[in-house]
C-alpha cells in the first residue's frame, strides 16, 4: 500500500505507519486540494467526482460491506463485521443508534464531503480506538484551507453530479469555501435519490429505494502555532429501504458538532476535540414493495472528549499520552398502535434511558530505532459501563400466550400468519424478570499492541504485529429483552430474518491477532508485491444460541430460529496478496498499469466447528489502468468463489461463484472532469455472499422462501464535476 500525499509524492509506508504519522500527528495545517487516502499504487482518486456512499472508496482498501440499506450498509474487516469495527468520522466516535443498525457512523457522511480516510484491519495501534477486535476505518472531512491574503474572500467551489442507470440513481454534491490567511469557511453538501435497483435478470430487487442528504458546515482560525476548528452537520434521510430486515427507515434526523484544537509547542503537540452527535430515528414501512402498520423510534446521543498529547523524548522518538471520554444515551419504544390488540394499548418499551459510557486512558511509544527498525508499542485500558432503566410490554395486563387466536399480526407487515403462541413465555412476564434483575454492569479492558516494520533491504520489508483487543457488549446485545417471535425478529443487523434476544450477563469479546507482512519491489520501482497473514483467536466471542424454531408461512422453505446472544470460543484466519506493476510505457499509448489481489478469509466457532456468519469466500480482482493526456482509462475483473462454509443455526444461504466486469474512462480539462462507466459489462445474475436474505420478496412471493439478495445488473454511469 502506499500513501499519495497533497503534494502528489509517494511514500512507501504501512497502513499503521501512515496512521501514526498522518492521522495522529496532532498539529498540521492541512488543505484538501488533493484527497489522502492509503491506495494501490496508480489509482488517483478525484473526490468531486466521489459521491452517496463512502463503501465505494473503502472497498478499494479491503473493507467488505454487509448489505443494509442504500447508504447503510456495514463494513467488515477481517471477517469481523458491526461494533467489532471502529469507525471514526473526523475523529468522533458515532453508535448505530438502532435495534438494526440501520443509522451506522458511515451513513452520516457522503464522499464527497471526505478529504482523507484510512484503514488499519487487525494489529492496529493503541491511539487509533478502543472498544473494537476487528480494526479502525477513519475518514475524515475536517481540511482548512487557507488563502495568502489576510482579506477574507472567495477561495473555491464545485458543483458534481452522477447518474445511474441500474436503479435511475441521482446524486449531487456542491462544496463553496471562503478563506484567509488565518481564516477559512467552508460548505459541503450532498443529495441522493436512488429506486430499487435491478438484478443481472432485468428483475426489480425490492426494497433497496432511498433518499439522503447531508449537510456540513465548518470554520477555522489558526496562526503559527495553534489552530482550532468547529463543524457543524446535518443529515436527513426521509426514506431508506432495507430488504433484509422487517421493517425499514422512515425517518433519519441527526444534528452534530465537533470542536478541535491543536496547539504546537517546541518539543510537543497538543490536540483536543469535543463531539456531539444527536439523532432521532424512525422505523416503518413506506413503500408498496414492502407494507405495514408497525412503527419503531429510537432517540438518542453522543458525548465524547479525546485529549492527546505527543512529547518528543529525541530525535527519533515520542510517546503520546491519550485520555478519552465516551457518553451514548438512548431511548428506543414501539409506540402502541391504536386499535390493535396484540400491539397496543401501551408502548412497547425496549430500551429505556439507555446508557454506555466509555473512560479510557493510553499510552504510545513509538520510536525509528535505526534506519532499518520501527517499532510502535502502545498499552490502553478502559472502564465501560452499561444500564438501562425499566422496560415493558404492548399489554402488561395481559399474557399474549392466550391470544392463540389473534389475526392482526398483518399490523407487523412482514409475518402475517405468526401467531403468539409460538412460546411458553410472554412479553409480559418477560418485562417483570428483566426489571427484577441486574441492568447494570462495568467492565475493566485492557489493549496492548506491538508494532515492527523491518527494512529488510533497500527492497525488502517486513511487517510484523501483535495485538489484545477488546469490545464490550452493546446495549442491544445486551439489553434486548423480548421473547415473543415479533419482538425478537425486530433485533439483529445481520439480514438473516432469525430472531434475537438479549443476554445482561454477556462477558466482553477479547482478540489476540498476530499478523504479518512481507513486501518485495523491484529495483526499479517497476512492480511491487505484498503478502499478508493473519490469525486471530477471539475469547468470548458474541455469537448466538438457538432457543427455538417458528415458521410464520407453514412452508419447508420458510423455517427460521429465535437466538440468544452468548459468548463463546472463536478463530478467523486469512491470506492477501496485492501486486501492481507498471507493464508498459509509451509516448502514443500512454503509461499502463497492472493491479491485482487475491483475498481468503476463514472463520469458526471453537466448540462446534460451525462457520461463523457471513465470512467472504475466495475473492479475486484484475484490473488494467491506462494514463494518457487527459483520459484515464480502466478495465477491471472480480471474481469471487462458491460461498458453500455457511452458518446452518442461521439458515445461512450458499451462493454461487460469479465474474464481474467493469469498464470506466475519465478525462479532465482544467476544471471540468467528466466521467462515464459500464459496471457489470455482462450484466451477470449473481448472489450477494454478504447480502443476506430478501425479506421483501418473501413478503411479495412466499413460496421461493429465504432468498439470497440479488447484486447489481448492468448500469450505464456518468458523471461530471466543475470547480471553480
Amino acid at each position: 500500500m502506499v500513501y499519495k500525499s497533497k503534494t502528489q509524492k509517494t511514500y512507501l509506508l504501512t497502513p499503521v505507519a501512515l496512521f501514526i504519522s498522518g492521522v495522529l500527528s496532532p498539529f498540521a495545517f492541512a488543505d484538501d486540494t488533493s484527497l489522502e487516502v492509503i491506495e494501490v499504487h496508480g489509482h488517483a482518486q478525484n473526490k468531486h467526482l466521489a459521491l452517496g456512499s463512502s463503501e465505494s472508496l473503502l472497498s478499494d482498501l479491503g473493507v467488505d460491506f454487509s448489505a443494509a440499506g442504500g447508504v447503510s450498509n456495514l463494513p467488515i474487516l477481517n471477517g469481523l463485521m458491526g461494533d467489532r469495527v471502529k469507525v471514526l468520522v473526523d475523529g468522533a466516535d458515532v453508535t448505530a443508534a438502532c435495534a438494526n443498525h440501520m443509522n451506522p457512523p458511515l451513513s452520516y457522511i457522503s464522499a464527497n464531503q471526505i478529504t482523507s480516510y484510512n484503514v488499519v484491519a487487525g494489529v492496529s495501534p493503541v491511539s487509533a480506538g478502543g472498544d473494537n477486535i476487528a480494526g479502525v476505518i477513519s475518514v475524515n472531512s475536517i481540511s482548512p484551507q487557507y488563502s495568502d491574503s489576510s482579506e477574507l474572500s472567495w477561495h473555491s467551489g464545485y458543483v458534481s453530479a452522477k447518474y445511474s442507470s441500474v436503479d435511475n440513481g441521482r446524486k449531487l454534491g456542491v462544496g463553496a469555501r471562503l478563506a484567509s490567511d488565518t481564516f477559512s469557511f467552508n460548505y459541503q453538501g450532498s443529495f441522493s435519490d436512488a429506486d430499487s435497483y435491478e438484478d443481472g435478470n432485468g428483475d426489480v430487487v425490492l426494497d433497496t429505494l432511498y433518499r439522503a442528504q447531508n449537510h456540513s458546515l465548518t470554520a477555522a482560525m489558526r496562526d503559527d502555532k495553534q489552530q482550532l476548528v468547529i463543524k457543524l452537520t446535518h443529515q436527513k434521510i426521509p426514506y431508506q429501504g432495507f430488504a433484509n430486515q422487517y421493517m425499514d427507515m422512515t425517518d433519519n434526523t441527526s444534528y452534530g458538532a465537533i470542536a478541535q484544537y491543536k496547539r504546537s509547542f517546541e518539543n510537543s503537540e497538543l490536540e483536543g476535540q469535543v463531539n456531539w452527535h444527536s439523532v432521532k430515528h424512525e422505523m416503518g414501512f413506506f413503500s408498496e414493495e414492502k407494507t405495514g402498520m408497525m412503527r419503531m423510534k429510537t432517540d438518542a446521543q453522543d458525548i465524547s472528549t479525546q485529549l492527546k498529547w505527543r512529547i518528543a523524548l529525541d530525535k527519533n522518538s515520542s510517546i503520546l499520552l491519550g485520555q478519552e471520554y465516551y457518553n451514548y444515551s438512548i431511548d428506543d419504544w414501539w409506540p402502541g398502535i391504536e386499535g390493535s390488540t396484540m400491539m397496543g394499548p401501551d408502548d412497547y418499551v425496549n430500551i429505556n434511558n439507555g446508557k454506555r459510557e466509555r473512560i479510557a486512558a493510553f499510552a504510545e511509544f513509538e520510536s525509528q530505532i535505526n534506519t532499518k527498525l520501527w517499532l510502535n508499542a502502545g498499552v490502553r485500558i478502559e472502564s465501560i459501563n452499561t444500564h438501562v432503566g425499566e422496560v415493558q410490554s404492548y399489554n402488561d395486563g395481559m399474557s399474549m400466550t392466550d391470544m392463540d387466536d389473534m389475526d392482526d399480526m398483518s399490523d407487523m407487515g412482514s409475518m402475517e400468519s405468526m401467531t403468539m403462541s409460538d412460546t411458553s413465555t410472554d412479553n409480559t412476564i418477560a418485562a417483570e424478570n428483566f426489571n427484577a434483575g441486574d441492568r447494570d454492569k462495568t467492565d475493566t479492558i485492557v489493549d496492548a499492541n506491538l508494532l515492527i516494520n523491518y527494512q529488510i533491504t533497500n527492497y525488502d520489508e517486513l511487517q510484523l504485529g501483535l495485538a489484545r483487543k477488546n469490545r464490550a457488549p452493546n446495549l442491544y446485545e445486551r439489553y434486548s429483552w423480548g421473547v415473543s417471535t415479533m419482538a425478537t425478529t425486530m433485533i439483529g443487523w445481520y439480514g438473516d430474518g432469525n430472531g434475537y434476544i438479549g443476554n445482561p450477563d454477556l462477558d466482553v469479546e477479547t482478540a489476540h491477532t498476530i499478523s504479518a507482512t512481507y513486501i518485495k519491489s523491484a529495483k526499479d520501482d517497476r512492480w511491487r508485491l505484498s503478502t499478508n497473514v493473519w490469525y486471530t483467536d477471539v475469547s468470548d466471542y458474541i455469537d448466538a444460541d438457538i432457543v427455538r424454531s417458528f415458521n410464520s408461512y407453514d412452508l419447508d422453505n420458510t423455517a427460521r430460529n429465535i437466538f440468544q446472544f452468548t459468548n463463546v470460543d472463536a478463530i478467523l484466519y486469512g491470506a492477501k496478496i496485492d501486486l501492481t506493476a507498471n507493464i508498459y510505457e509509451s509516448k502514443q499509448l500512454g503509461n499502463w498499469q497492472l493491479h491485482a489481489n487475491v483475498t481468503n478469509t476463514r472463520g469458526k466457532r471453537d466448540d462446534t466447528n460451525q462457520p461463523l456468519y457471513q465470512i467472504k469466500p475466495l475473492q479475486t480482482q484484475l484490473g488494467i489502468s491506462q494514463q494518457i493526456g487527459r483520459f484515464d482509462n480502466a478495465l477491471s475483473w472480480q471474481w469471487v468463489d462458491t460461498k458453500s462454509r455457511v452458518d446452518n443455526n442461521r439458515f445461512e444461504n450458499q451462493t454461487g461463484n460469479y465474474s464481474l466486469l467493469n469498464l470506466s474512462s475519465k478525462a479532465t480539462w482544467n476544471a471540468l472532469t467528466l466521467s462515464a462507466e459500464v459496471s457489470n459489462v455482462f450484466d451477470e445474475y449473481y448472489q450477494l455472499p454478504l447480502g443476506g436474505v430478501s425479506i421483501a420478496a418473501l413478503k411479495q412471493d412466499s413460496s421461493n422462501g429465504f432468498e439470497q439478495l440479488a447484486g447489481q445488473g448492468r448500469s450505464f454511469n456518468v458523471s461530471a464535476s466543475y470547480a471553480f
